[in-house]
């Protein structure tokens, strides 16, 4: 029963992490200019998320994946693995960006007037990395999940039943 209740918490705590991945992205998309308040905001519902996301799996998920290997967990860790890697794509594009943005003071004093892909000849290629990393990660993401959902519906809840 323990058990159980620890996967039921695990999964309330993932699914939690995806509304504020979307509001996260929302600040951002919304905000006219990316000032160095509109970032931070942004940067506390991500990291929110991504702690939602990766506390749960590094200390509970990983150390149990050994003694429930199946096909569907090697599904549901293949699709988690490809949103962490896409996730450190789009890492390096926003680096890169922040680094640019910051030499550039346009955080702290934002011109709208100026073209953000006219401060660096790599901007562009920067910028492309973050939005594919991003919706990667968001993609993967999602298909991590509902394979981890589908997992946690059987093992918790339709195989209990059969159990003693």
């Amino acid at each position: 029963m323990a058990e159980t209740l620890t996967a039921a918490i695990v999964a309330v705590l993932v699914t939690a992490s995806f509304p504020l991945y979307l509001y996260g992205a929302w600040i951002v998309i919304d905000a006219e200019t990316v000032t160095w308040d509109v970032l931070i905001h942004h940067l506390k519902y991500i990291a929110v998320a991504l702690a939602l996301t990766t506390v749960p799996m590094v200390v509970w998920m990983i150390p149990r994946a050994f003694d429930q290997w199946g096909p569907m967990l090697a599904v549901h860790i293949f699709f988690g693995l490809q949103a962490y890697a896409l996730l450190l794509v789009a890492l390096t594009g926003i680096v890169r960006i922040f680094q640019v943005k910051w030499q550039s003071d346009l955080y702290r004093e934002p011109d709208e007037d100026i073209d953000i892909s006219e401060l660096h000849e790599h901007m562009s290629a920067w910028r492309w990395r973050l939005r594919i990393g991003v919706f990667g990660y968001l993609l993967f993401w999602l298909l991590a999940y509902i394979v981890g959902m589908v997992r946690f519906a059987y093992e918790y809840l339709v195989l209990a039943r059969y159990l003693p």
